[in-house]
């Protein structure tokens, strides 16, 4: 954990290097009107968001940034830098990130995805593997901190298998590409659009689907700065409601949706959108329910999740301590719900 701690607060001033200081481009000020986004390369109605400039569209007044990350893991760094306002990110690094030691100052205020079998671990063809349990003493590739890792752990969990049986090799998605490709690996656990190229010479095993029917789910979740919701809650009503018409046009309109995630993951628009297929996508009103954010009255059991995410992580010794219940629910960000997004 001091190795973690060491690694973030290096991350950390890089980040302030490149970026500049948090202030001066949005963050907490509320008269500087600009949001710093990161992304991630995933199929998902935030690539919609980007692709359509939907958010631009509704705030002409704000200088929008859209900054592509790899992995959760590295979009904690920048939280942690002053480096972004909103985010995409998997609910198992938000767990990380609301835990000890980096207890990181965001609310969760979107839910982007469910994750279905868009995600999931798969062995190399070869590698003489033919279920989780055939991991033992194998060399599998994830990128830590990420929902793949935690599914990875619950996966081993579930089977049996102690993780330290197996090798477990940090990479992020474009770097599991490559060591697949020479060999390296005799598995790894990904998500989309790289996850299809692992199963043209691979078997899945698990899928993250799988897994959150055995009580371990997992998901892509829009996560706010909360010095940046509490000066700009007008750009994070915007943003929301950016987010619930991009949800719209996956269900409503597939074209469209499949056309825009293609060109952001430089996919043809059929390859899109089966990728979008495999994802579980909420309507607008669910996320407010009372089984995900809730509303201003009533968080959900979102909440609940994340606590549960955390004692799985503290249990696998990942994290320090579990954040209390209502300390996580008061970082679900339910104002004007369910208003906003009706």
């Amino acid at each position: 954990m001091k190795r973690l701690l060491v690694a973030v607060s290096a991350l950390s001033l890089l980040l302030v290097a490149a970026c500049g200081d948090g202030a001066a481009s949005g963050g907490g000020d509320a008269s500087k009107k600009a949001i710093r986004i990161a992304y991630q390369a995933f199929p998902s109605g935030d690539l919609i968001v980007k692709n359509q400039g939907l958010l631009e569209k509704a705030l002409p007044d704000y200088k929008i940034t859209w900054t592509k990350f790899d992995s959760g893991a590295s979009v904690n760094t920048a939280f942690v830098a002053n480096s972004v306002d909103i985010a995409a990110i998997g609910s198992s690094p938000v767990a990380r990130g609301l835990s000890a030691p980096l207890n990181i100052d965001y609310q969760v205020a979107f839910v982007l995805d469910v994750a279905g079998d868009n995600e999931a671990l798969v062995a190399r063809d070869g590698a003489g593997i033919t279920d989780v349990a055939g991991l033992r003493g194998k060399k599998v590739g994830t990128p830590f901190a990420s929902t793949a890792h935690y599914s990875l752990l619950a996966a081993l969990d579930k089977a049996g298998v102690k993780e330290s049986e197996v090798n477990i090799v940090d990479l992020e998605p474009q770097d599991i590409q490559a060591a697949w490709t020479r060999g390296d690996l005799d598995a790894a656990y990904r998500w989309l659009p790289s996850l299809d190229e692992l199963k043209k010479t691979g078997k899945v095993l698990i899928s993250s689907r799988q897994l959150a029917t055995a009580g371990k789910p997992t998901l892509d979740l829009g996560v706010v700065s909360t010095p940046f919701a509490a000066a700009h809650p007008e750009a994070v009503d915007a943003w929301r409601k950016a987010e619930a018409q991009a949800l719209e046009i996956i269900a409503g309109d597939p074209a469209a949706a499949s056309k825009a995630v293609g060109a952001e993951l430089n996919l043809s628009a059929d390859d899109a959108l089966k990728q979008l297929q495999q994802g579980v996508f909420l309507k607008p009103a669910e996320i407010s329910s009372a089984e995900w954010l809730g509303t201003e009255n009533n968080v959900g059991k979102l909440a609940e999740n994340l606590v549960s995410a955390a004692e799985f992580l503290k249990s696998q010794q990942k994290i320090d301590a579990v954040p209390s219940l209502d300390a996580v629910r008061k970082a679900i960000y339910v104002k004007g719900l369910p208003g906003v997004l009706s």
